[in-house]
């Protein structure tokens, strides 16, 4: 797991909100595979709607201007973002991603090689996203947790107030996690050192050679 907080700050937070909250909202299964439909209780903004596009456009944005995000995910595709809600007494129980996400109506499709959940609001108790037997999650609104699709998770019930998050998958030139995860061990400890010895350092130079070889040899476009 991945946390990028603040990934919006509270303006776009705000922006996106006032969208989506006026935006049409329908049952979650609406885009539910049939594992999932049986254990996902919540609403969902209408796909591929203007308001959902126009808020998702915000998203992608924030997503472009992250270094942590481009390097932790290494993206080569990013689904279209999507939007929910969860209020007192609904949750999602355990389940995995599906592989495969198509964009209904279109030839866009992905590998799902990672999951994405960016908190969007504050004032609500429970809720928590469970990945795996880690402990729950629950960010301020603006974060964002990435972790690979391929684990099983869960959204705790809530118990008080709205949840409201976006969500989407990323397929990233790097399939296989353990490469990711080197690369950017790598890619950290060259901007630690860099910002001790400066960029221009011959070892500085030589060691973003060898991350970039390293890409090049690990990537799938």
């Amino acid at each position: 797991m991945l946390i990028i907080p603040g990934l919006l700050d509270a303006g776009e937070v705000a922006r996106i909100r006032a969208l989506i909250d006026a935006g049409e909202w329908i049952d979650g299964n609406a885009t539910s595979g049939d594992q999932s439909a049986l254990a996902k209780r919540n609403e969902q903004l209408g796909e591929g709607t203007a308001v959902a596009q126009a808020a998702g456009d915000i998203v992608l944005d924030a997503l472009g201007r992250s270094p942590l995000f481009v390097a932790a995910a290494l993206p080569l595709r990013v689904y279209p973002p999507l939007f929910n809600r969860y209020g007192p007494g609904q949750g999602f129980g355990t389940h995995v991603d599906s592989a495969v996400r198509i964009r209904r109506g279109s030839d866009f499709r992905i590998r799902t090689d990672l999951s994405a959940t960016l908190f969007l609001s504050d004032d609500y108790d429970g809720g928590e996203l469970v990945i795996g037997d880690a402990a729950g999650v629950r960010l301020a609104a603006g974060g964002l947790l990435l972790y690979p699709a391929t684990s099983l998770h869960r959204v705790e019930p809530v118990t008080r107030g709205l949840r409201v998050a976006s969500f989407f998958w990323v397929q990233s030139m790097v399939r296989a996690q353990a490469d990711r995860d080197l690369l950017l061990e790598l890619d950290r400890g060259i901007q630690g050192l860099a910002a001790v010895v400066g960029q221009d350092h011959p070892e500085i130079v030589r060691l973003t050679g060898v991350y970039h070889n390293m890409l090049r040899r690990c990537a799938e476009l």
